[in-house]
């Protein structure tokens, strides 16, 4: 078997090996020395962390799609990336994600703490979309497509949601472990359930419209709205509250769109 050959074949799995290690091994050099030493993280440390953290998937994306489909490929990619004259409806899942927000803010601060009511900050301004843009160039740009084969859309959408929340775990490990203690893992898991239906619902738009542009839009939409409406000062044990009954609540949302869709989560025309 050539190298080449080697590549096309594993390609998604080489994808994430690449994505994992550009992320982890960057987030590690920016912030290990005030992880161990348990010091405070600052907020240009969280911006920095970022920035090493979104590098993975995109250039994993950018290499791998070159490497793989060469140059008619980056422009293949470009062109999805570019497409959004589609369907009026397929703009409305945008709005799923800061009316749910809303909705779980709202009634969390009612009757748990006023820590969790909504509030606004500028962190979704710029964290929306980096996050949406460079993560989303790769997930879906070029992961995606390489994992679903004869696969269901459904079944490739929940596993692939499983991955995008590990490779959460190195970046939101060294930077909340030291704050949180103990509430890290409950916390951890109601963020990774959120990751996976928000997958399910990406690939839901994109299996629809083919839609690379939708895909950032819907990826932009959840983690901006997020930083504009969620606090981020909350006690370790509201972060748990929230993430977990926001998880809850997004995975509900994908079950009705499977339950409507099917495995294929594309419409059927009769």
């Amino acid at each position: 078997m050539s190298e080449q050959s080697f590549i096309k074949r594993h390609s998604a799995l080489i994808y994430f090996v690449l994505a994992f290690s550009i992320s982890w091994i960057g987030v590690y050099a920016v912030i290990e020395q005030k992880f161990w030493a348990s010091s405070v993280i600052e907020i240009s440390d969280l911006g920095i962390m970022a920035i090493a953290q979104l590098n993975g998937p995109f250039f994993a994306g950018i290499l791998m799609t070159l490497l793989v489909n060469g140059k008619l490929g980056i422009k293949q990619l470009f062109s999805r990336m570019k497409k959004y004259k589609v369907a009026g409806r397929w703009y409305l899942p945008v709005l799923i994600f800061p009316g749910l927000l809303l909705a779980v803010s709202l009634l969390l601060g009612i009757l748990v703490s006023p820590e969790l009511a909504p509030t606004f900050g500028v962190f979704g301004l710029i964290g929306g979309p980096m996050a949406g843009l460079l993560e989303e160039t790769g997930w879906m740009g070029f992961a995606y497509p390489k994992m679903k084969g004869k696969r269901s859309a459904l079944g490739t959408a929940i596993y692939f949601g499983v991955f995008h929340g590990i490779w959460h775990i190195v970046a939101d490990f060294l930077g909340n472990f030291n704050a949180f203690g103990g509430y890290w893992l409950p916390y951890f898991f109601g963020f990774c359930l959120h990751v996976v239906a928000l997958r399910v619902l990406i690939v839901w738009v994109y299996e629809n419209t083919g839609s690379v542009f939708l895909s950032i839009l819907m990826h932009v939409s959840s983690t901006g709205f997020y930083g504009l409406l969620i606090s981020t000062t909350m006690a370790p044990v509201n972060w748990v509250i929230f993430y977990n009954v926001y998880g809850v609540a997004l995975c509900l949302v994908a079950l009705i769109v499977a339950l409507k869709y099917g495995k294929s989560l594309k419409i059927k025309y009769s």
